[in-house]
């Protein structure tokens, strides 16, 4: 044993009585410095690519055309005219969804998935702007900026009171 680390004696412990570093104790670090720029650590809504929307609302059009091919595949309908209409469903959808969010089931964020990140971030951006004008908040708010405003104030206020006599407003005599 050395340095007085570990059991004075091994003996009854179970164990072979050799002491090894705790490799998994995290120290904690100097956080005085941080590489990331402070305006980096305010809330940015993320945007949903709109390229991943449209595949994924062109994807549930597909989906509804293919049930409806197989049910008529299995009502052993003609070829021709299950080409027919499967070619009015999927125009018909495609009209009326140019416009929508794809979803069409009216749910809003509860009738998604986890892994819908995309129309996760779009219905959260609906539901804040939706929010916001509840609200009566202006587009260009600016979380904490009443805070700036306020400073900038006293900032402005202390070169003006600040003279001779402290910031008293005691009035000098002439002698």
């Amino acid at each position: 044993m050395s340095s007085n680390v570990g059991l004075t004696t091994p003996r009854g412990s179970g164990t072979s009585g050799y002491v090894q570093r705790n490799l998994s104790n995290l120290r904690p670090r100097d956080n005085s410095f941080s590489p990331y720029p402070t305006d980096s650590l305010k809330h940015r809504q993320r945007q949903p690519n709109a390229e991943i929307l449209e595949h994924d609302r062109l994807r549930q059009i597909e989906v509804q055309v293919f049930e409806l091919r197989d049910k008529l595949e299995d009502e052993e309908v003609e070829e021709d005219e299950i080409e027919a209409q499967t070619e009015t469903l999927r125009r018909k959808l495609l009209n009326s969804t140019d416009g929508d969010s794809g979803r069409g089931d009216g749910k809003g964020k509860k009738g998604l998935k986890v892994h819908q990140v995309h129309e996760l971030a779009k219905a959260k951006i609906e539901e804040s702007e939706r929010l916001r004008r509840a609200l009566g908040i202006r587009e260009d708010y600016e979380e904490g900026a009443h805070w700036k405003r306020g400073e900038e104030r006293l900032r402005e206020g202390i070169p003006e009171a600040n003279n001779d006599d402290g910031g008293r407003g005691l009035k000098k005599e002439k002698w």
